[in-house]
């Protein structure tokens, strides 16, 4: 895998092309399984606004649509986008654009951002920099969610690796972790916000 931007895009689209299905969301029992850990560990919150990132051809993104009054998903191949516009005709609430973290960050706050199995195809740089914009979106209540393979890869960052350079962009405190044998599932939110202290009475 490249890990020049440029290229990205491209090696996706060539990816999809060759096999609607190249991870195995639909077939392996480790994803299913995996799915089902992230969903327990949304529970029991709903969102009004979820954003999604590396949607790949939507099969979590309709997992997420299930909790989630509004999802945006995102993802750099317009040939996984095809797939996963086909997957989710019939959710009115989700919507999906093509673009490239973190140069192509999109506007507006949500209160769920999700980076699946995502971040280790970043340069270290571009981690610290993707911390950093979804802190900058996440509502003050809000929730980060990381799942991150664990296991040995090809790409130069793995994921253990690119989920402590994330941790540790910003100050994110963590809520809840899971972790299994291949992968982890890491909860994250901001420090909630300290009150403002009750003005003085003024003296009789």
């Amino acid at each position: 895998m490249k890990d020049d931007p440029s290229d990205r895009r491209e090696t996706f689209d060539a990816l999809f092309a060759a096999d609607p299905d190249p991870w195995g969301f639909e077939s392996k029992a480790y994803e299913a399984a995996k799915r089902r850990a992230t969903l327990t560990m949304l529970f029991p919150n709903r969102f009004e606004r979820a954003l999604e990132v590396g949607c790949a051809n939507g099969v979590l993104t309709a997992e997420l649509a299930s909790v989630c009054d509004a999802v945006l998903g995102i993802d750099v191949s317009s040939a996984a986008l095809r797939l996963a516009e086909s997957r989710l005709a019939d959710l009115n609430h989700v919507s999906l654009v093509r673009a490239e973290v973190p140069r192509e960050w999109p506007e507006g706050t949500f209160d769920l951002i999700v980076f699946s199995e995502i971040l280790y195809f970043l340069s270290r740089n571009e981690i610290a920099r993707v911390a950093d914009l979804a802190w900058q979106s996440l509502s003050q209540d809000g929730v980060c969610l990381l799942v991150n393979w664990t296991g040995p890869n090809d790409l130069p960052m793995d994921g253990q690796s690119a989920r402590l350079i994330f941790a540790e962009a910003v100050p994110w405190l963590s809520a809840a972790s899971e972790v299994r044998a291949e992968y982890r599932i890491d909860r994250l939110h901001k420090p909630f916000a300290r009150e403002e202290a009750a003005p003085e009475r003024p003296k009789d």
